[in-house]
């Protein structure tokens, strides 16, 4: 029996969660290149990323999560990995999935659900955000075989309205950014809180200490120390429940490099998190069956966890981006009436949200961010290559919907003939047709 989970001088909640994606990269393609019939994802340069953030982040991390796991039966943590992620682990670091399903085997690690793509499929309308939400969940019982319980959606996007659709598909919970402005002063984001609908728990990202890890671990030409970060925790108010932490997995190794020190601090924090009196590790689910809500949350706007503003403008703030988005969706129904599973793929693969995050003309820390991600000179290169690219996809959409349409009248004047031919004719036909 575990004595930890009866100790009373346990008196606060720990939840941390790693999101783990990288986009399919786009090549370049150049004006004159339109319709020469060039790919459009550049698989060179997506293998080499992922076997150099396999090497650095992915199977270091993965190895020291499990061997802390194997010391420490407290430890706690969940991921969440985009189906474009998967996909790509397939085909160039099949040993990263095999240490993720190490780590799903120790019974200690939760796998949530998102969109398969990774991508702004909530601002689609119709049921284009269902479809790649099950087809995501999917490819989760097939290399770990769960149906995720909990769900987060694209870097954290949310309002009401997506918090129903992902009640109606079945999901127990949620996580989204914990920002002040949702909460309107009445708490802080520490607790566990409910859809006013009533049915979805929701869990809200602690941003703060969150970026102090992501984004702020070295500063000043020092790093922090997991012994500092726990007196913040320590801190923190004794009627505080549940503190949820979220960053990009990539964090560690990638980011913050392994000389930085990240690796020591990642093992020390985890260690003292499950050796000490004061928290308690829990995976989302467990967080979310452990705590009532606190109260109803109703976010009427959309949210995020990106840039200072938290809310689209990351992806959607500007003319280029808006009209990169409006062209893609323009193709929906052809795409779809083609009933290609390849041009289906491909079009889905284009709504991945990165390639419109390379897009931001934001300034100041935020456009810094931006620009460190960007594979661009600039945001300008990042649309107009984007807009190449999917000129010259729209030239593929029109040339097949061309040809089934030129196929369908054919089958149409075929049946129309065979309609219209006396019986008398019809028959001297098969017996000519037999002769030979």
């Amino acid at each position: 029996m575990n004595s930890r989970a009866t100790n009373p001088v346990l008196n606060k909640s720990f939840v941390l969660y790693f999101q783990v994606h990288q986009p399919k990269r786009l090549n370049n393609v150049r004006f004159f290149d339109i319709g020469a019939g060039n790919t459009l994802f550049n698989d060179n340069l997506d293998r080499e990323i992922i076997q150099r953030v396999a090497r650095e982040c992915y199977l270091p991390a993965n190895a020291l999560l499990l061997k802390t796991i194997k010391k420490n039966p407290d430890v706690r943590v969940a991921f969440s990995l985009s189906g474009v992620i998967i996909e790509q682990l397939e085909k160039y670091a099949p040993e990263v999935l095999k240490s993720f399903r190490d780590l799903a085997f120790t019974g200690k690690v939760e796998f949530l659900s998102e969109t398969y793509y990774h991508s702004l499929a909530c601002m689609i309308p119709g049921k284009e955000f269902e479809a790649q939400v099950l087809k995501h969940s999917e490819k989760m019982y097939e290399h770990f075989g769960v149906h995720p319980s909990v769900f987060r959606n694209t870097e954290l996007i949310y309002n009401d309205d997506i918090g129903k659709r992902v009640k109606r598909l079945g999901y127990a919970g949620i996580i989204t950014d914990g920002l002040e402005k949702i909460l309107g002063g009445c708490c802080s984001a520490n607790h566990v809180f409910e859809h006013p609908d009533r049915g979805l728990k929701i869990l809200l990202r602690n941003y703060r200490l969150s970026d102090d890890i992501a984004f702020r671990y070295m500063e000043g030409g020092k790093h922090l120390t997991a012994e500092k970060y726990i007196s913040w925790l320590n801190g923190l108010s004794k009627d505080e429940e549940v503190i949820n932490l979220c960053m990009d997995y990539e964090t560690f190794g990638e980011h913050h490099k392994k000389d930085s020190g990240i690796f020591k601090f990642f093992e020390d924090l985890l260690t003292r998190l499950a050796k000490g009196k004061t928290f308690d590790m829990l995976t989302p689910s467990q967080a979310i069956s452990k705590f009532q809500a606190h109260s109803q949350l109703s976010v009427p706007q959309f949210i995020s966890w990106a840039d200072q503003e938290r809310d689209l403008s990351a992806w959607l703030g500007n003319e280029m981006q808006r009209d990169a988005f409006d062209s893609l969706l323009k193709l929906e129904f052809d795409v779809k009436n083609l009933n290609d599973p390849d041009v289906l793929e491909q079009w889905r693969n284009l709504q991945t949200s990165d390639h419109f995050y390379y897009m931001s003309t934001k300034k100041g820390s935020d456009g810094n961010v931006h620009n460190y991600f960007s594979p661009y000179p600039s945001p300008y290169e990042a649309f107009i290559n984007y807009m190449n690219v999917l000129t010259d996809f729209s030239m593929q959409v029109r040339i097949l919907k061309s040809g089934k349409m030129e196929t369908r009248k054919m089958e149409t004047r075929s049946v129309r003939v065979a309609v219209n031919v006396p019986q008398s004719i019809g028959s001297r036909m098969t017996m000519l047709s037999s002769a030979r």
